[in-house]
């Protein structure tokens, strides 16, 4: 169950449309490594998590990642505002408009539909923790990434907001990983109650 607040997480206020940062910007939402499929991968392992602390974690960073989506669209929507036909054509934005207008569809810079084999839910709970952890590095540095292609101090300021979550995230799912393993280690004991005096 969630409450949405009717706010983005950080605020996104860009004055000056750019199609070429609005192109690579479609990479954290929909591309290999984005928001889209980061909050997919952790909703779906949060069920064969084997302590609540773990099942926990992973329900609060899927549901982050689904506002840290809601973040690119903003960014990737007021990149476009106001964008010219020749802006469009020259920023290589032409095939994507001729699909979609100006609309957010999750997909990479490149152009390449969202898939969900993008991410991956074992059913293990050690293997998709190191998953997860590989993921928010691999995050991480596509913001980094995206944080040399610009100056603009209106993109860089969510950017490097959502670069720091990432860390965070990186940091949770090591500490989420620990706790798995001790519970999977700990030795346990099996008795007959109706024998048990």
């Amino acid at each position: 169950m969630w409450i949405y607040e009717k706010k983005l997480e950080f605020p996104v206020n860009i004055k000056t449309p750019n199609a070429r940062l609005a192109k690579l910007m479609l990479e954290q939402y929909g591309g290999a490594d984005g928001e889209l499929g980061a909050s997919l991968r952790y909703l779906s392992q949060k069920f064969t998590m084997v302590t609540p602390e773990a099942k926990a974690m992973l329900n609060d960073i899927g549901t982050e990642e689904l506002a840290h989506g809601e973040m690119m669209s903003t960014i990737f929507h007021q990149l476009t505002q106001g964008l010219t036909k020749d802006q469009i054509i020259d920023a290589g934005l032409d095939a994507y408009y001729v699909a979609h207008g100006l609309g957010v569809f999750p997909c990479s810079a490149a152009g390449t539909p969202f898939t969900a084999t993008y991410f991956q839910s074992k059913g293990d709970p050690i293997t998709d923790l190191y998953e997860d952890m590989a993921a928010e590095q691999k995050a991480r540095s596509t913001y980094e990434y995206l944080i040399d292609l610009t100056d603009d101090p209106d993109v860089l300021a969510p950017l490097r907001f959502l670069r720091e979550r990432e860390v965070v995230h990186f940091q949770r799912f090591g500490e989420a990983l620990d706790i798995a393993r001790d519970y999977l280690n700990q030795q346990r004991y099996f008795y007959d109650m109706k024998t048990c005096k």
